[in-house]
């Protein structure tokens, strides 16, 4: 019963990075940033391995930690691509045990802020505000969902 509504949000997810992602290229391109552009691309591609490397604990860390060091690079090149860390939470929450899921968490969503601060120049509430509460809400859903998967398959 449980299945089909964790599957739609897995895919919900996963839909969200692509949108994020290509926003973020377009925009690059759009402002002749070639290098960043083909960045962003190379980032969906690391993003869409992920799946095939679910339940390999050591390959879904190594993968995240490249996924996130390239997601860095990005972030500072270009404003657009500081947005994609939020789905990236929700590979935090899914290949992490939990302390390090937490940890994880705070450490993107500070580098989302300072690096979105950054490049307005200033740290407005909103910059501020936003990702904040954004990660409290993906934290939230993500244990939810494995509530909800646990309890299914028990």
């Amino acid at each position: 019963m449980t299945d089909f509504p964790l599957r739609l949000l897995r895919s919900s997810v996963h839909v969200t990075a692509a949108g994020l992602l290509l926003i973020a290229v377009l925009g690059a391109l759009r402002e002749d940033r070639g290098w960043p552009a083909a960045g962003g691309v190379l980032l969906g591609l690391l993003y869409a391995a992920g799946p095939a490397l679910q339940g390999r604990a050591v390959a879904g860390q190594v993968w995240l930690g490249l996924v996130t060091g390239w997601w860095a690079v990005l972030a500072v090149a270009a404003p657009p691509f500081v947005w994609v860390a939020f789905p990236l939470l929700f590979a935090y929450l899914h290949v992490l045990p939990l302390w390090g899921a937490m940890f994880g968490v705070a450490v993107l969503t500070s580098a989302a802020i300072v690096t979105a601060a950054w490049h307005a120049g200033e740290l407005t509430t909103a910059l501020l505000v936003g990702p904040g509460v954004a990660a409290v809400a993906v934290t939230l859903l993500a244990l939810a969902c494995k509530a909800l998967r646990a309890a299914g398959q028990s």
